[in-house]
C-alpha cells in the first residue's frame, strides 16, 4: 500500500502503516546521528529541554554532506540505524513516532516501538543525492559544533521511504526474506 503522510506523524497515522508499505513524507523531520543522540540523552539526564518537539517527530539518521553551490543540502543518504539503538528507547518513551534509516534494529528498540506506537522507515542507501532533491529546506537547530552531525530541521516533499518495522513489530527484514525463500523454493 502507498501512503502520503504529513509530518509530524501521529500515533493514529503510524498505526495504519504496515511493514512493506511505501510512505511519501511531507513536512518537517529532524536529523540526528550518534553524537547528537548522545547529547539528546545527556539533556534528558540533566532535565533540560530537547532542541525540538520530540513528540510525534520523525528523526532521519543522516549526516548530510555540505551543500554545493545553489543547493539546499548535500547528499543525504541514510546511515546505519543500529548505532542509535542504545538511545532510541528513551526517545520513544518521550513520544518519538518515527525513525528513518537503514539496517536492522535491536529487539529492545522493536519492543519499545510496539509499546509506544512508533514506526521505523527505510530510505535507500546509496541514493543520497536523489533523496537530497526531496529536501526543500534545511536549517541547523542544535549542536552546530558537530558539523554534518548537527541536528537539522528539514522540510521534505514526497520523501520516499518504506515501512521496515511497523508499530506492531512486523519486520520487513524477516517477512521479506521468508517470502523470498518461499518463492525460491517453488522454482
Amino acid at each position: 500500500m502507498e501512503h502520503r503522510i504529513r509530518a509530524p506523524l501521529s500515533r493514529a497515522q503510524a498505526a495504519v502503516l504496515c511493514a512493506g508499505d511505501l510512505v511519501y513524507l511531507q513536512g518537517t523531520i529532524y536529523t540526528a546521528r550518534d553524537a547528537a543522540h548522545q547529547r539528546l540523552i545527556a539533556l534528558l539526564d540533566t532535565g533540560k529541554p530537547l532542541p525540538f518537539p520530540v513528540e510525534d517527530a520523525i528523526i532521519y539518521y543522516v549526516g548530510p554532506s555540505p551543500a554545493g553551490p545553489g543547493r539546499i543540502i548535500g547528499s543525504a543518504g541514510p546511515t546505519t540505524s543500529y548505532r542509535m539503538d542504545p538511545y532510541t528507547p528513551r526517545l520513544l518513551a518521550r513520544g518519538l513516532r518515527g525513525m528513518i534509516g537503514k539496517g536492522t534494529r535491536s529487539a529492545a528498540v522493536v519492543q519499545a516501538m510496539e509499546e509506544t506506537g512508533a514506526v521505523y522507515l527505510g530510505a535507500i542507501g546509496g541514493a543520497g543525492a536523489l533523496l537530497a532533491d526531496r529536501i526543500k529546506a534545511a536549517q541547523v537547530i542544535a549542536f552546530a559544533d558537530l558539523g554534518t552531525e548537527a541536528i537539522h530541521r528539514l522540510s521534505v516533499q514526497d520523501f520516499p521511504t518504506v515501512v521496515l518495522i511497523d508499530s506492531r513489530g512486523n519486520n520487513l527484514y524477516q517477512t521479506g526474506r521468508a517470502a523470498y525463500l518461499q518463492e525460491r523454493s517453488k522454482s
